[in-house]
């Protein structure tokens, strides 16, 4: 038990030195007004603004639809590369490998290219018509902040997926069609339930990135779009309000960290 313990030691104080003391001081700062001493103050100020409170409504809502979205379509789209005989199927799953190495800002600046106010699609929206401007400008509002994050975010749901699908049975799929089970009956009653522990997984991990996914929204440029990531942005770099920016950061880390404890607690119940 001593040498168990001696090993472990080490690890324990790499994690407490690089994680855990870091956060402390957050959350110290978080109580020390720049009036000095220990004060409630900046949490009294931060919680009762209506800044704050519009952010931490936009970052949830935008989170739990993102993460509904990226499940809904990352299931498609993995049942489709899994069980649909297609050319080029292999190179579309090592893409999505790939894919999950991409930076967010970059997948943002993609889809401003082609949609943004000067980007392809209202470039040749204006070609075509002679209008003096495209039509696309969805990108700056908090749907083309979703738009963004779906498409970023559902390789993240795929990837379980279809190392789930991989491992799947087929003999149960195909004697399920052998019987004259409809399609939507076996993915419903055959790959559904094999397919609920990755879907759990994939959606946990979107959900947590979405609720602090800070590059998407600022690449986006949508101004009216601030999430609890942008507002600890603002009031540290932009207001020089560090207690504020850190209480802020406090709510982020209790969000996130109770959402992902609701969602888990969910899937636990629904057999995933």
């Amino acid at each position: 038990m001593t040498r168990r313990l001696t090993w472990a030691l080490p690890p324990a104080l790499l994690l407490a030195a690089a994680f855990l003391y870091p956060l402390v001081l957050v959350v110290r700062q978080s109580f020390r007004p720049d009036t000095g001493g220990t004060s409630l103050q900046p949490y009294t100020d931060v919680l009762g603004s209506v800044a704050f409170r519009e952010a931490l409504w936009t970052t949830v809502w935008l989170a739990l639809a993102a993460t509904a979205c990226c499940l809904v379509l990352g299931f498609f789209l993995a049942l489709v590369i899994a069980f649909v005989p297609f050319p080029g199927a292999k190179a579309v799953a090592r893409f999505v490998d790939v894919f999950l190495s991409f930076p967010s800002f970059l997948i943002t600046l993609a889809l401003l290219f082609l949609y943004g106010t000067v980007g392809m699609a209202n470039g040749l929206w204006t070609e075509v018509t002679g209008a003096a401007s495209g039509p696309f400008r969805f990108l700056t509002t908090p749907w083309g902040v979703l738009l963004a994050e779906v498409t970023y975010f559902t390789p993240f749901v795929m990837r379980p997926l279809l190392a789930a699908f991989s491992q799947l049975d087929t003999a149960q799929v195909e004697v399920a069609a052998s019987l004259g089970a409809r399609p939507g009956r076996i993915v419903g009653r055959v790959i559904l339930p094999e397919a609920l522990p990755a879907l759990a997984a994939g959606g946990g991990l979107v959900l947590v990135l979405c609720l602090n996914e800070f590059g998407i929204v600022l690449f986006t440029g949508a101004k009216g779009v601030t999430t609890l990531p942008m507002l600890v942005y603002g009031k540290a770099i932009l207001e020089s309000d560090y207690p504020g920016a850190c209480v802020v950061a406090v709510v982020n880390v209790l969000v996130s960290v109770g959402l992902y404890g609701l969602y888990r607690v969910v899937s636990r119940r629904a057999g995933a």
